[in-house]
């Protein structure tokens, strides 16, 4: 069995499979092999960003594809119907022809960029094998795994509040329709004491809009899915500091600090604690809302 002389000292191995005894690796093997795992990690986050942009424009690309084929549709029935005597036939058959170029050019675009996807996500189902391989080859029992552990649940407390300000933005968009759509359709009801046909549309628009946003708010729940990750992301950021500053659970009785190994491992612990916690929560939003939705059925 092979020592890591010279940089771990006494370290020894870690068991593999059928009881074997595997040789530990050196820091330089160690730093290796991290660093190995942090650029497939970087591959791997790069690819999903170009599927993700490359879904987001697709969407956009259906959108205007169903626009232009409204609008297809609208001018081929002036054409038809001949609503446009007045103008010159070049007018609507220019529209129309326009329209249906467009038409195509967005469906062309729609099917390339469609192999875009399916590239993508080929490229990313390899990295994130790679990434996984890279994983796999790094000693979880070592204290560098467990410190990329710790160093790693930082994206974790980002991934959370970018979350929580997400469903706050959101919540706070529909309360303001809520709260100033209200007060505008009180306004306008009692503006509109004759037959004002205009007034009497916009209200009845503007009463929709605010019962579509107070059911969307009461269903989706976005100010409780919000204070949730909130909070998750700044438990994980005080055990994080508790952690590194050897304060409270990670302390012994005496105040004397636990080794770095117990800390790392303990942090893990609670980490995934809340982790779990959180999905809980989660789930309990999501039964909550379908349950209220049964009971409207």
């Amino acid at each position: 069995m092979t020592s890591g002389q010279g940089s771990a000292g006494g370290r020894g191995g870690s068991v593999g499979q059928g009881g074997n005894t595997l040789p530990a690796l050196t820091e330089e093997q160690e730093r290796r092999l991290q660093e190995e795992y942090r650029q497939r990690v970087k591959a791997y986050d790069e690819i999903e960003d170009d599927l993700r942009a490359s879904r987001t424009f697709q969407r956009i690309f259906i959108l205007c594809l169903f626009g232009s084929i409204a609008l297809a549709f609208l001018l081929g029935y002036t054409v038809i119907v001949g609503l446009w005597e007045a103008k010159p036939d070049f007018t609507r058959w220019a529209g129309l022809v326009i329209v249906l170029g467009l038409w195509v050019a967005l469906t062309w675009v729609i099917w390339k960029n469609r192999k875009k996807i399916v590239a993508h996500t080929g490229l990313l189902r390899n990295a994130l094998q790679d990434r996984q391989t890279a994983a796999a080859h790094l000693p979880l029992d070592s204290p560098s795994a467990l410190r990329i552990y710790r160093e790693a649940s930082l994206d974790l407390i980002t991934q959370y509040r970018n979350g929580a300000s997400k469903n706050r933005r959101v919540h706070n968009v529909f309360q303001l329709v809520i709260i100033s759509g209200s007060i505008v359709t009180s306004t306008l009801t009692a503006m509109n004491q004759g037959s004002n046909k205009a007034l009497a549309i916009s209200t009845s628009a503007l009463s929709a809009l605010v019962g579509i946003s107070a059911g969307v708010t009461g269903y989706f729940k976005f100010r409780e899915r919000g204070y949730n990750l909130q909070s998750t992301a700044d438990e994980i950021e005080k055990h994080y500091n508790a952690s590194q500053f050897m304060l409270d659970d990670y302390a012994n009785q005496d105040g004397v600090a636990l080794p770095e190994a117990d800390r790392l491992r303990l942090f893990a612990r609670y980490v995934e604690r809340l982790k779990e916690e959180q999905r809980k929560r989660e789930l309990q939003l999501e039964q909550s809302s379908s349950a209220r939705e049964e009971r409207a059925s």
